[in-house]
């Protein structure tokens, strides 16, 4: 039913504010090759430019937190695991009975 209406034809994607003039750029050719490959790689280097790197001490920062809350995870998988072994012991020590 609804393979039909998408039979013999890719979706569509619709393009809105400033993607839409640039549409040409975007459109494949019947390969699936971009057509202007130029003018592609000048829309990345425009859209590269817009990236905002983190400052140093930002980068530091949440380098910190991720070590952190490593070795908050390890301590808390190590008590967790240690807890479980020390309750299994027993109940196996308790089915041999001594």
């Amino acid at each position: 039913m609804f393979g039909a209406a998408l039979k013999g034809s890719a979706p569509r994607i619709f393009l809105a504010g400033p993607l839409a003039a640039r549409r040409g750029a975007f459109e494949p050719t019947e390969a699936g090759i971009m057509a202007n490959p130029f003018q592609f790689l000048q829309q990345v280097r425009a859209e590269a430019t817009k990236v905002v790197w983190p400052t140093r001490r930002e980068t530091l920062i949440t380098t910190a937190m991720v070590m952190l809350m490593a070795v908050f995870a390890s301590v808390f998988f190590l008590v967790v695991d240690e807890s479980l072994r020390i309750v299994v012991s027993l109940a196996l020590g308790i089915g041999r009975g001594g």
